[in-house]
């Protein structure tokens, strides 16, 4: 079936929590832990019901967000989905009151306990109003975004759309598409800072009704990071500071020499070559058609499983009128199908986001055959490791999509992985303040986000806008607004994913088959168990970033900058 045939009818809420209701029951006055495993298929598939229509009215509403139909369907979601939540939290709590605890864990492991009880702690009837209105404000951000409708070189252009400008080899263009971006982000400042100021308080009155001192406790756990914690994460942060930061200051300045510039500017760090950024060498259809051939490449399981998404039309890839913003991999478990979304501009990055995406779809898919929801996919920080090394293990077949352009996609690949990480730290300290100081004003918080650039990203130079120099950039990262902490594991992953490199350049087949493991292993560990069992090093244990770091920095000096500077 492909997915221009999947079905979707809203679903009856009143006739679900009977339904619900009635399958926990069961399992509560079930008399043996073999009657609760019966029961819990019942439960399993009324969830699966529920999410996969969740999930199919978001992929719809979001390709067209003008789409009324499913835009209805999504504030239907909004509004319900908090109840759902409800009704899975009861079961939670059955299940880890259950008398058979001991015997229900031999069979589905302890990681599903785990995690349950932290369901129970974050849920609660007192919160449910609170929920609702926090995913409508977390819509109503999306909306905002999704609204740019930009006059740009005679086309109406959305921010996505702009990329191909910001990245021109002409630099009065980079800085004019950066500055018709900004205006765009300057003229709503106000409803951004207002859309977030609700948020912080709402989730901060949400967390101290659930027992909490402020919300980053709460959202450690409902991130499910049973394995780690806030501390663990400063102490990652500053191995960043130390090693990385001044590396990537460094990086920066062979860029300004790179493409003879006296002053690297904000508009300036997308452009790296002279001889122009490297890019794919055909369309959105052309990529698809070389993927198949790259990963057939890479793996047996991967060749049959990326025609399979193609010929399904399990991707809608390139950018048009009314598509919101950014990107996602999403899966419909009614149809055991990933799903992937996201936003083709022709620059170099719509490959490194089809192999990111599909990294995520390719564990989704290899985890269908877990019965509970929970172990589909694991905690986010271990999700990304999966999207992320798959951009590096096809490093061997990148010539299919770049060609003559190849070494540069590398260069420009790795160094980048590496100058995203004090960008994805700084993100992450900016929210510990943020919830630390829940009645810190709007101008408080950009000075913040000002202080946090300034040591994260020295080399950041804003040519005097108003609106970037008083610390108005984090408006654009989505993240904030609609997944609170969900930043800090990209850079955990994107650390364990140059290991994954690391050890592919040492013996390829024995990496993927510890990639494989990985996937197939999905959500039944938690995080730092994941890495162990990977043959990884976690990123909270000392020297871990050193070591990675200084294998990226040799393998840089390798390659000779000078091919990439016009004669």
């Amino acid at each position: 079936m492909k997915f221009s045939e999947f079905t979707y009818e809203r679903p009856n809420v009143t006739e679900l929590k009977t339904a619900f209701e009635k399958a926990v029951q069961i399992f509560r006055e079930a008399s043996s832990a073999d009657q609760q495993n019966e029961a819990m298929k019942k439960v399993v598939d009324l969830r699966n019901g529920f999410e996969s229509k969740a999930r199919l009215a978001k992929i719809r509403h979001t390709i067209n967000t003008e789409d009324v139909f499913y835009k209805d369907e999504q504030a239907f979601m909004d509004e319900n989905l908090p109840v759902y939540q409800g009704m899975v939290t009861a079961f939670h709590e059955a299940l880890v009151q259950s008398p058979y605890k001991d015997e229900l864990e031999k069979k589905w492991g302890s990681q599903l306990f785990r995690l349950a009880e932290l369901k129970v702690k974050t849920y609660s009837e007192d919160v449910l109003e609170d929920l609702k209105q926090e995913n409508k404000l977390s819509s109503e951000y999306v909306k905002v975004m999704a609204s740019a409708k930009i006059e740009f070189d005679g086309k109406e252009l959305n921010l996505a759309q702009l990329a191909p400008y910001i990245q021109s080899s002409d630099r009065d263009t980079r800085q004019a598409a950066y500055q018709a971006s900004n205006a765009f982000l300057k003229a709503n400042e106000e409803k951004f800072d207002a859309i977030y100021d609700d948020l912080v308080k709402l989730r901060t009155r949400i967390a101290k009704k659930l027992g909490y001192n402020q919300f980053t406790e709460l959202a450690y756990d409902r991130m499910g990071r049973t394995d780690y914690n806030a501390q663990d994460v400063k102490v990652f942060r500053q191995q960043v500071k130390e090693i990385i930061v001044p590396l990537c200051t460094k990086l920066k300045k062979s860029q300004q020499k790179r493409i003879g510039l006296n002053e690297l500017k904000y508009y300036d760090e997308s452009f790296s070559f002279t001889t122009g950024n490297p890019v794919p060498q055909g369309d959105a259809e052309w990529i698809v058609e070389k993927a198949k051939q790259v990963f057939s490449g890479l793996s047996q399981e991967t060749g049959a499983f990326f025609t399979y998404m193609a010929d399904d039309e399990l991707m809608d890839l390139e950018s048009k009128k009314g598509k919101a913003p950014g990107g996602y991999c999403t899966y419909l478990q009614d149809y055991q199908a990933p799903f992937i979304f996201t936003n083709f501009t022709g620059s170099e990055n719509d490959v490194r986001v089809l192999l990111h995406e599909i990294g995520h779809a390719f564990q989704m898919y290899t985890s269908r055959g877990y019965e509970v929801p929970e172990y589909q996919f694991p905690t986010l920080e271990a999700c990304e490791i999966h999207s992320m090394s798959m951009e590096f293990l096809t490093y061997p077949w990148i010539d299919k999509w770049f060609e003559k352009d190849t070494e540069k996609y590398l260069y420009s690949h790795l160094t980048g992985a590496l100058e995203f990480i004090p960008y994805g730290v700084a993100v992450d300290e900016f929210q510990h303040f943020v919830y630390d100081h829940p009645d810190a004003t709007p101008r408080e918080r950009r000075e913040k986000w000002s202080e946090l650039e300034k040591m994260y990203l020295p080399h950041r130079d804003y040519d005097g806008l108003e609106y970037l120099e008083n610390g108005g950039f984090w408006h654009r990262q989505g993240h904030i607004f609609r997944s609170p902490f969900y930043y800090i594991d990209y850079t955990l992953a994107q650390i364990c994913a140059l290991q994954f490199w690391k050890r592919s350049v040492e013996n390829r087949e024995q990496a993927w088959e510890d990639y494989f493991a990985l996937c197939q292993k999905g959500g039944s560990l938690p995080f730092t168990k994941l890495v162990e069992e990977a043959g990884l090093v976690s990123p909270f244990e000392k020297g871990c970033v050193a070591s990675v770091v200084g294998e990226v920095e040799r393998f840089i000096a390798t390659i000779d900058e000078n091919q990439f500077i016009k004669a």
